[in-house]
């Protein structure tokens, strides 16, 4: 899921008076946001109280079913069609998937985040997150036992350990075992430790291409086409 972080009220308040906005509508997000507690049903009802006690009208709220989906956002906005055109501006408690979404749906009107996406994370208990993926698109897990260096090394090492390792810890962070000890014991626990000398090559960070994009509908079609082109 990705872990959002409130961003500073006062720049919120900063954004709405650049267009001089005094009537605020606010989207939030039952995925995500909502279980990082910084854009559910409680937080956009936090930021409501807010707004109105500085002397801002909120003309409505929606907390989305999936924010970053699109043709969804757009049905769940229409519903709030005049509450939308009565607001000077929106605020979005969602990472920027879903801030540039409601930008999309509704690109009449300015559109703020009310959040600053932070990482990619695991949920480790309500609550309590950590970053393990960076999703930079050549996953090496298979190759070290489910454990991601390039996220959970500070120095982001494929191979390792550095020479700052001592006793198993890690030198960055003192307090925490050493990300490639933690993989080399795993492996061998499993019983397919690597042998001596062998490494992980390095990275081609050129297939990384920026913004990425998938298109499942066009994929299914080109295969609809050659299946039915092969009888």
């Amino acid at each position: 899921m990705i872990i959002t972080r409130p961003r500073d009220p006062a720049r919120i308040v900063e954004n709405l008076e650049t267009v001089g906005a005094r009537s605020v509508f606010i989207v939030g997000c039952q995925q995500c946001a909502t279980v990082a507690h910084t854009g559910g049903e409680v937080e956009v009802g936090e930021l409501a109280r807010f707004l109105t006690e500085r002397g801002y009208e909120v003309s409505g709220t929606e907390v989305s079913e999936v924010t970053c989906h699109l043709a969804h956002t757009r049905v769940e906005l229409r519903r709030h069609a005049e509450e939308l055109s009565t607001a000077d501006a929106v605020i979005v408690l969602t990472c920027g998937a879903g801030v540039q979404t409601v930008a999309d749906a509704a690109p009449e009107t300015p559109v703020f985040p009310g959040l600053d996406s932070a990482f990619l994370g695991n949920v480790i208990r309500n609550g309590v997150f950590e970053e393990r993926c960076q999703m930079c698109g050549q996953c090496v897990l298979d190759l070290t036992a489910g454990i991601c260096p390039v996220t959970t090394c500070p120095k982001g090492l494929l191979n390792g350990p550095c020479g700052g390792m001592w006793d198993g810890k890690c030198e960055v962070m003192t307090d925490r075992e050493c990300t490639h000890v933690r993989i080399h014991n795993r492996l061998k626990a499993q019983g397919r430790a690597r042998s001596q000398g062998s490494s992980i090559p390095a990275k081609d960070y050129s297939v990384k291409l920026k913004p990425g994009s998938v298109n499942l509908r066009a994929q299914r079609e080109r295969a609809r086409r050659k299946s039915g082109g092969d009888r």
